[in-house]
């Protein structure tokens, strides 16, 4: 049986709109955000996100997991991008050097050398600041909309019956897919298969993780093929598909709608005159070069 993620009527901001509206202001707001690489606009997304976060009535304790995962992906990449340089060097080809650091040993006559330049202190702090605006608004989706509404909105959105049907299975895999894989593990572990003292490499570890992805892996399988015959025998893309839930749009789903599309243009706008590339303050770089 397919489940969804953990949903409950709730006081929130994206709940009082229609699902629909709040996809299309999300899409605006990604593709807004995509467009902007200085951290000062860049600003006004994380803020937009945060009051969308504060007032959007999900608990700590529902998304605490997946925001602890966000956060160490994020710092992360962005550790790795201040350490290697790589990533910001198409955003600025100059770099103020503010300190070096060189190991005391040489590899193969390459000695290991780490710059700390403003550039790329700067483009960790603004790729966090991108990223987490869009993870934020991201994560919030699967918690704040009607699992049963996913086909109808998708459709209401102007996709084939096919599509919006497809985007309600993938809405429902992922939790579907861990609830799986979490009786699997309770099953092995009431057989006495003690995953706690799995040891060895990361290919040994696989290997014996084999009891649990297997039998993962062939419900998933069958699963999917009960799901295909359950439409098959409904003639399931014959005609124009019906949907017993109705959405209504009205005035206030009209205002959001519009709020995203201004950012929007007002975003592609400002890309287009120049405005939104890679910023670093003045201050910081006369400090890097007195």
């Amino acid at each position: 049986m397919l489940v969804a993620w953990k949903y409950r009527k709730r006081k929130s901001i994206i709940q009082w709109f229609d699902p629909r509206a709040w996809l299309i202001f999300y899409a605006c707001f990604l593709v807004s955000t995509l467009a902007f690489w200085d951290v000062r606009f860049l600003l006004f997304f994380f803020v937009l996100a945060l009051i969308v976060l504060f007032n959007s009535g999900v608990k700590w304790h529902e998304i605490r997991r997946a925001f602890l995962f966000i956060i160490a992906f994020i710092t992360f990449f962005a550790i790795l991008t201040f350490l290697t340089g790589r990533g910001g060097t198409e955003l600025y080809t100059e770099e103020h050097l503010i300190r070096e650091f060189k190991a005391p040993f040489s590899i193969f006559g390459w000695t290991p050398t780490l710059k700390i330049t403003v550039e790329r202190a700067f483009y960790a702090v603004t790729q966090f600041v991108r990223v987490g605006s869009i993870a934020i608004m991201t994560v919030l989706i699967p918690y704040s909309l009607n699992p049963a509404l996913y086909g109808i909105t998708f459709k209401g959105l102007g996709l084939p019956d096919k599509f919006a049907y497809a985007m309600d299975l993938t809405m429902r895999f992922i939790p579907t897919f861990a609830r799986d894989f979490q009786l699997t593990m309770d099953a092995q572990r009431a057989r006495g298969y003690e995953l706690e003292k799995i040891s060895g490499g990361v290919v040994e570890q696989v290997r014996k993780m084999g009891p649990i992805f297997v039998p993962v892996t062939i419900h998933a399988i069958i699963g999917s093929e009960d799901i295909i015959d359950a439409m098959d025998l409904r003639a399931f893309g014959v005609g124009p598909r019906t949907w017993l839930p109705v959405l209504k749009r009205d005035f206030k789903d009209r205002v959001l709608i519009w709020f995203g599309v201004a950012i929007l243009i007002a975003s592609l706008v400002l890309g287009f005159i120049g405005y939104g590339k890679f910023w670093v303050p003045e201050a910081l770089l006369r400090l890097a070069g007195g």
